[in-house]
């Protein structure tokens, strides 16, 4: 009797010890696909990227030629307008835009007009009997680069400037902090154009100006007339020096107030070396 239970007490060893062996070796080829997957999953995002073809930008072949412009985060072609001088309506056309609101970071856009109707390229003088010869006989600059005139310099620079609003002045120009300046004011005062020009845009599609007027005046400067109640004018519209364009207003600012740019080929400069004295 003794040698049966001893015998069944080894074999329920046995058993056992056959049950432990087998989970554990069960529990080591559950690992192996974990860790499979892992290293499928950790491979780099480049290598996965590289698989699939980049489109480049539109228009990358004029990165960094004069006359061009690289869209960077944030830009919109009212933005890009303003900094380069330029109606925005005109580089959709220049470009060929289908959708104005459409455009691409690293994208190329022209920001001159093409030769054909661009009136800063000129040719060099010919007389009436040279007329139909080849352009190698009278060469023609590109059309990023004004002409070297003396003459039609100053004429462009010849703008008789008046203030844009009667109230005082609060913030002064600085090339970093305000690219203009801020005039006091209460809710509908005048805004009168500072000089003669044509209406390129009037909305509230550029972010911190609010309701915003531009004007250009010729092919040198522009004008912004920023944070309006209520704008009286239309894009497209000849407008004359002094002439009521807006009411002072509180749009996208934090009090009543008219913030106003002169822009000299897109770059904002100090009003104080245009406006009369006050």
């Amino acid at each position: 009797m003794l040698g049966l239970r001893s015998q069944g007490w080894k074999f329920a060893v046995v058993v056992t010890t056959l049950w432990v062996v087998a989970g554990c070796a069960s529990k080591g080829v559950n690992r192996a696909p974990v860790e499979d997957r892992g290293t499928s999953v950790g491979r780099p995002a480049a290598t996965i990227a590289s698989d699939a073809p980049v489109k480049p930008p539109v228009g990358i072949e004029n990165a960094g030629k004069p006359g061009y412009y690289t869209v960077k985060p944030g830009d919109t072609l009212i933005r890009i307008g303003l900094d380069t001088g330029q109606n925005f309506r005109d580089i959709v056309r220049w470009n060929n835009l289908e959708n104005p609101n459409l455009i691409e970071v690293g994208q190329v856009l022209r920001i001159v007009p093409p030769s054909s109707d661009n009136p800063l390229v000129v040719t060099r003088p010919v007389t009436s009997g040279t007329v139909g010869t080849s352009t190698a006989a009278a060469p023609v600059r590109p059309a990023s680069v004004p002409a070297s005139n003396p003459q039609s310099a100053s004429t462009e620079d010849d703008i008789a400037w008046i203030w844009p609003a009667q109230g005082k002045l609060i913030t002064g120009f600085d090339e970093v902090k305000n690219k203009g300046y801020d005039i006091d004011g209460k809710a509908g005062d005048a805004i009168i154009a500072s000089a003669d020009g044509r209406v390129v845009y009037a909305g509230a599609g550029l972010r911190s100006y609010g309701n915003l007027i531009i004007l250009k005046h010729n092919n040198t400067y522009l004008t912004a007339y920023a944070h309006n109640q209520t704008l009286l004018v239309k894009e497209d519209q000849t407008v004359k020096k002094g002439q009521k364009i807006a009411e002072m207003g509180n749009s996208d600012a934090d009090r009543v107030k008219l913030h106003f740019e002169i822009r000299r080929q897109g770059k904002p400069v100090d009003p104080a070396k245009y406006l009369p004295a006050k």
